[in-house]
């Protein structure tokens, strides 16, 4: 089953799914984690939802950036600390709405 049809098949119209928007970032050396601001409409009504993507950037063979999804065993301790401060963010605000001021 494709993205669309799940989408639909969840009450969602492919209409409506907008593209995901950095929303925040957390970094810890080498390894980012990135809050990805969702808006998709249910039943005419915008549903925002968050979700969090990993990266590990380094350096290739030629100097150039890369990034992968693999961590080593170092990376580890900051990954763990990237994904901590994810949480922080997304539970510290406001119970009310989901989407307020940070405390």
């Amino acid at each position: 089953m494709n993205k669309i049809n799940q989408i639909e098949k969840q009450g969602f119209s492919e209409k409506s799914v907008k593209p995901n928007i950095p929303e925040r970032k957390f970094r810890a050396g080498s390894v980012t984690a990135t809050i990805w601001k969702n808006v998709v409409e249910k039943e005419n009504t915008p549903v925002e939802y968050r979700t969090i993507s990993f990266e590990r950037h380094y350096k290739d063979k030629n100097g150039e950036w890369q990034s992968s999804n693999t961590l080593r065993i170092n990376d580890l301790p900051k990954a763990m600390l990237v994904i901590d401060k994810a949480y922080e963010y997304l539970v510290l605000k406001e119970p009310e709405t989901g989407f307020g001021e940070d405390i």
